[in-house]
């Protein structure tokens, strides 16, 4: 291991051991100590950085102003160990993420994803029926919660109160735990997928809620390469569509439906949001505001609301 593989070890570490997930770093500072092994060089340098972030030139602006902003932490580690090293100056690559336009799922289109996972053949003989039970319930889940995927995929056995109807989700995206309360058709959902489990599996592998065919846990690679199947398969992707509407937006589905249906009941949004921002796990309501402008009706639902308002007032 060259020094700065060893350094970009113990960065992560340090970094995990303060809660940063960090989860795309180690491919990015694995890649870049590649290249920098390559180049010959021991030390970073702005240039070889900026090189590196902008390989191969196909790359978006975003994904290199990414690529470079790793490396600039990664370097303000290392000069505590090589005085030598350069720090890449901020907004040297200025490019921005761009956040995705959510897609909303219709009810009939949720029905098609669910009654495709619902067919699913079972690949495993000592499993029969199982895959298709914990795909048609990870995916019940996902719309009738709003958890992210990594929550949904981390939930234990443990982690369900099925007498009072509630998930504790834990160590989320920001490193907080948070207790989410769910409808009685979600909690009888639940409880049948898990008696088919452990009929299944009458000794547990894992821990995990939501299991594989072998056993195991639920792991994210498949469960994304089987929505990819589900997707084309209802129509919501082209036949060879990589891209199309993702797991992510049953979330956006739910927290859309929530404020319409509050709107449309006549409810102070504006002091329910912080109830809607807590329940799905954001750090600040700001966050949650993403969605009034995500979705035309919902924008105009607020208009409307406004609207009113300034006619009520003297």
């Amino acid at each position: 291991m060259t020094p700065l593989a060893k350094m970009a070890r113990d960065y992560l570490r340090l970094r995990r051991s303060l809660g940063f997930k960090l989860r795309s770093y180690d491919r990015y500072l694995a890649r870049f100590v590649a290249f920098m092994r390559q180049q010959g060089a021991s030390r970073i340098t702005t240039e070889l950085a900026v090189r590196w972030a902008v390989l191969p030139p196909t790359r978006s602006a975003a994904e290199q102003a990414r690529r470079l902003r790793v490396v600039r932490g990664f370097s303000q580690y290392c000069t505590g160990l090589d005085p030598r090293t350069e720090i890449p100056p901020k907004g040297l690559l200025p490019g921005r993420d761009r956040r995705v336009q959510p897609y909303i799922y219709t009810d009939e289109e949720v029905e098609q994803l669910m009654l495709a996972a619902k067919q699913l053949p079972s690949t495993v003989t000592s499993a029969p029926g199982l895959r298709a039970a914990t795909y048609e319930t990870l995916i019940g889940l996902l719309v009738a919660t709003g958890l992210r995927i990594s929550e949904a995929l981390r939930l234990d056995r443990a982690d369900i109160d099925w007498t009072n109807g509630v998930l504790t989700i834990r160590e989320t995206k920001f490193c907080k735990s948070r207790l989410v309360p769910i409808h009685s058709t979600t909690t009888r959902a639940l409880q049948r997928y898990a008696q088919q489990r452990d009929k299944t599996y009458r000794t547990p592998m894992t821990a995990g809620f939501f299991v594989r065919e072998n056993g195991d846990r639920l792991g994210y690679d498949g469960v994304r390469a089987t929505f990819v199947r589900l997707s084309r398969e209802t129509g919501l992707r082209g036949p060879h569509d990589s891209r199309g509407p993702r797991m992510h937006d049953c979330r956006h589905r739910f927290a859309v439906r929530t404020l319409i249906r509050w709107y449309r009941e006549g409810s102070d949004v504006e002091q329910l949001l912080p109830v809607l921002s807590t329940y799905l796990g954001h750090e600040k309501v700001s966050d949650t505001y993403w969605y009034l402008t995500a979705v035309p009706e919902l924008l105009q639902l607020a208009m409307a609301r406004m609207e009113c308002a300034s006619r009520r007032a003297p």
